[in-house]
């Protein structure tokens, strides 16, 4: 069986390259002639069964015909044209999407091809792009309009942004062509919140199947770290978080709002600032690293932390969520989409006002910066070891990439004998 991704990015870059990467690594031990497309560079390896699409300068071009038209993911007809050459070349069996948005790749020329050659698809959606005229996410701006034709969008200026006019209406018409009607695909969902909101879209007429993320628990474990020795926190009780982005629906302003109510001997450390972004953080209370790719790394500052803290507004499944508690590291968390997934047990339902403590953390209304210093406060006065246990056989049961991965194999089987 040929298996080929496609993916903005593959093994570093975000969440989903990792995702992508593991994913390969499992199905070539499954047997599984293992291939993968990806938009651009983040420092991949290259080898025969990885091609890389376009170029830092094609991708510039692309993001400013973004910026300018607002019909992403119409454009990038030379990187598709690419990509098709290279499937003819592979013959894939099955092909199996992920983020399918941010400046690689036409979606209406790539589903065409898919159409014409009737081969099985598997997509892993990975936040609500597919099925709405604009944006990843809506809960932050309060719409429902992607439920039956997106118009007048509020979020114009969110990923991805655009800055003169507002197509949605145009857009969501041509996502709804072109991602209907394609004979044998399943859609994949890290968490049963966006399984929900999928099945009510224009893509409710596909199976969906919920495969939680998972993490490589031989690196994501407690590990003896000497973080606070380096950053000269000693003596402080650490409050860890990691950002991909800085502002809007990632909460960042509850960071810095929670550093204004700590205490002398609390300190807020975040992972993955921009140097540009530094500005931001509060002197003497916040300490801010850059971004790392070592997951070895990032192992550590979780280890080092008391608790991890994640004030999300919009959130599918936060991988960063599992790689904590993985670490023995309790969660806090915004009562935020999917992310409340990893800190509940199953079959667990909260309203929106509740607080709810676990035995891996707590979960707090969404917005509400003084339950959420409050819970952190709680975290810290039981002892990360009250929660450690708890939170690492969670992962080792429920998180394990090797496990979760496994599932991507049977569903791949189930795909090709339907």
């Amino acid at each position: 069986m040929k298996v080929l991704q496609i993916n903005t990015v593959f093994r570093n870059g975000g969440s989903t390259g990792r995702i992508a990467y593991d994913l390969m690594q499992i199905q070539k031990q499954e047997g599984i002639e293992a291939y993968a497309a990806y938009g651009y560079e983040t420092g991949a390896p290259h080898t025969d069964n990885t091609i890389c699409l376009q170029s830092t300068l094609r991708r510039k071009i692309n993001i400013l015909r973004t910026r300018l038209f607002d019909h992403h993911g119409f454009y990038n007809e030379a990187e598709t044209r690419k990509l098709i050459r290279w499937m003819d070349e592979i013959h894939p069996d099955i092909i199996h999407l992920h983020n399918i948005h941010n400046h690689y790749v036409n979606v209406k020329m790539l589903f065409e091809y898919i159409k014409m050659h009737d081969i099985p698809v598997v997509w892993t959606l990975h936040d609500c792009w597919s099925f709405t005229g604009h944006c990843a996410y809506f809960d932050f701006a309060d719409c429902d309009k992607w439920k039956l034709g997106c118009h007048d969008c509020p979020s114009l200026k969110d990923y991805p942004p655009t800055w003169f006019f507002d197509r949605t209406r145009r857009n969501y018409k041509d996502k709804k062509i072109v991602f209907t009607g394609v004979k044998n695909l399943t859609l994949v969902t890290p968490s049963e919140w966006l399984a929900h909101l999928t099945r009510e879209s224009f893509l409710k007429d596909y199976p969906v199947e919920v495969i939680n993320n998972g993490v490589d628990t031989n690196v994501f474990k407690p590990t003896v770290s000497d973080i606070k020795k380096k950053l000269g926190i000693e003596g402080k009780k650490v409050i860890l978080s990691v950002v991909n982005m800085w502002g809007g629906r990632k909460g960042s302003e509850y960071l810095v709002k929670l550093a204004s109510l700590l205490s002398d001997d609390e300190v807020i450390v975040v992972v993955g600032m921009q140097p540009s972004q530094m500005k931001y953080l509060v002197p003497e209370k916040m300490i801010g690293i850059q971004r790392t790719n070592s997951v070895q790394e990032l192992a550590m500052f979780y280890s080092a932390a008391d608790v991890f803290v994640i004030p999300t507004l919009e959130d599918n499944f936060p991988t960063t969520n599992i790689e904590s508690l993985a670490c023995g590291t309790p969660v806090v968390t915004f009562n935020t989409g999917g992310s409340v997934e990893s800190v509940l047990d199953a079959g667990i339902n909260i309203t929106s006002s509740d607080v709810c403590e676990t035995k891996y953390g707590i979960i707090v209304p969404q917005g509400d910066v003084y339950s959420l210093r409050k819970a952190l406060k709680e975290v810290i006065l039981k002892g990360k070891a009250y929660y450690q246990n708890n939170c690492v056989e969670k992962v080792r049961l429920s998180y394990n990439k090797n496990e979760q991965y496994k599932r991507y194999i049977n569903l791949y089987n189930m795909v090709v004998k339907k």
